[in-house]
């Protein structure tokens, strides 16, 4: 019991840091449009913890609505040379520069945030995943380029770290060719 109590805590607390994350005041969803390389990823999903060692950079093409909508699309290349794609719409909410949209894929709930960006150069995404009560957190780096300063590397790890991921789930990914348009 005690440990269930332990454990119950442990996971309420890491809910109450990512519930805090707040998106960037002054989010431009204009800003975002193009072509973004996913750099960093971290996360404490089991399914991560199984695959990191095979995962690679890809893109995500994001595509502002009419509506103040995001419409995001990724692909990455996998070894044999074909593509993994996935694509949401991203709902916005009242709170500008966060959004909300529901994987058909994995059959989750996700609360979006756009933590920190600078259209020309990054952008650092926190989520929320929900699904069957269980909440995981996802926190991405993108950037415009393949690369990223170490100063914004470093920035994204203590920035993962503050909203309870573990160090060694926190990955930049390697760089991989990207997929043909579909």
């Amino acid at each position: 019991m005690t440990l269930l109590l332990t454990v119950l805590g442990a996971v309420l607390c890491s809910l109450t840091v990512s519930s805090e994350v707040m998106p960037q005041a002054d989010f431009d969803a204009q800003g975002m449009a193009g072509k973004w390389y996913l750099i960093g990823f971290a996360t404490n999903a089991q399914w991560f913890v199984n695959r990191r060692a095979s995962m690679k950079m890809g893109t995500t093409m994001f595509t502002p609505t009419a509506e103040g909508d995001l419409d995001m699309s990724y692909a990455s290349l996998n070894t044999d040379g074909s593509c993994w794609r996935l694509n949401n719409l991203a709902k916005k909410s009242d709170v500008p520069g966060k959004f909300t949209y529901s994987s058909e894929r994995w059959g989750n709930e996700n609360d979006m945030r756009m933590v920190e960006v600078k259209y020309d150069e990054y952008a650092l995404t926190h989520t929320i995943k929900t699904k069957g009560g269980t909440a995981t957190v996802v926190n991405k780096l993108y950037g415009r380029g393949q690369d990223l300063g170490a100063d914004m590397l470093e920035k994204f790890r203590q920035f993962s770290l503050e909203t309870g991921i573990l160090p060694e789930n926190i990955a930049f990914l390697p760089k991989n060719e990207e997929c043909p348009a579909a």
